[in-house]
């Protein structure tokens, strides 16, 4: 493929995910631990349904393809990542740190940003700039280097999966912060997150550690629906919080807007004692069309294993 063939299909996936990356605050790592991935199977319209909803399927998403994550790790090594960006347990040639060169640490990262996050950082790198050292230049532009015009699109795809494989050992923390949990319950992927107070922000995609005492902060869940990749509404949801010092106690989540959207949440606190947080998801107090009420039959549960 030509350049110029390459900057048209990294142009085009950077205005597909721009949308919903824009939020974010840029990191150029890898997501959590072995996340659950699940790709439902294709969409089937008709025409009728592409211009009833403007040129889209409903609840249409871009969705990043899956990818070899090995294939990936040749690619960054190619690319010669690791001049930038460490990784803990991988071995890459060694190399002599340049402050003015120096990336996050991408240990660990899988499970802070979604696949699409991480594509955008590579096509499209000053979409979104985190204001910093290790992550802004003099100019004031991101120091990532722009690839569209040195990767193949399958190159890209394998490269993204490897940063998503990243996991395990020393997780990376965003200024403390824990990673986020996720998983998939019923028709819905759920991410869950506590956001400890003074921290920065009054919503967070990833989660803050609490610190050696118990920590006062903000519980924040986000619920999409696995299909369309949407927020879900109208939810009846309550968490609950199991320590090994305490008997369990319960906090309902109720719907909220923040400075990154909308989420579920709750002002409360967590011990260091904790070790899982149940969430239950009760039916939708909004009616559901019959095409998807089989989606959103029952109450779904979903525990999370929180160590801090």
């Amino acid at each position: 493929m030509t350049n110029v063939g390459w900057m048209a299909v990294g142009l085009s996936v950077a205005m597909l995910v721009g949308g919903t990356l824009a939020q974010a605050q840029h990191q150029h790592g890898a997501p959590a631990a072995k996340p659950a991935a699940v790709a439902p199977g294709p969409k089937r319209v008709t025409m009728e349904d592409l211009h009833r909803g403007g040129g889209v399927p409903p609840g249409w998403r871009f969705a990043w393809p899956a990818g070899d994550a090995a294939k990936g790790r040749e690619v960054f090594a190619k690319l010669e990542c690791y001049q930038c960006h460490e990784i803990k347990g991988e071995k890459f040639p060694a190399v002599t740190p340049d402050p003015a060169r120096r990336g996050p640490e991408l240990s660990g990262m899988g499970g802070h940003h979604p696949a699409e996050y991480f594509a955008e950082s590579i096509i499209n790198p000053n979409a979104v700039i985190v204001l910093g050292t290790g992550h802004t230049g003099p100019d004031g532009l991101s120091i990532m280097p722009d690839f569209r015009d040195s990767l193949t699109l399958a190159e890209t795809i394998d490269l993204v999966a490897f940063i998503r494989s990243l996991g395990g050992g020393e997780d990376h923390a965003h200024h403390g912060a824990a990673p986020a949990r996720e998983q998939t319950a019923g028709s819905y992927r759920v991410r869950l997150a506590f956001h400890a107070s003074g921290q920065g922000g009054d919503h967070a995609h990833h989660g803050h550690a609490a610190a050696a005492t118990t920590a006062a902060g903000h519980l924040v869940l986000l619920v999409n629906d696995l299909v369309t990749g949407e927020p879900v509404p109208y939810l009846p949801i309550s968490a609950t919080i199991h320590t090994d010092k305490a008997a369990a106690r319960s906090v309902n989540l109720v719907p909220m807007m923040g400075g990154q959207g909308f989420h579920y949440g709750a002002d409360t606190t967590l011990s260091p004692a904790t070790t899982k947080i149940t969430v239950t998801i009760g039916k939708p107090t909004m009616r559901v069309m019959a095409s998807a009420s089989s989606r959103f039959a029952r109450t779904e549960a979903v525990s999370f294993d929180w160590k801090q």
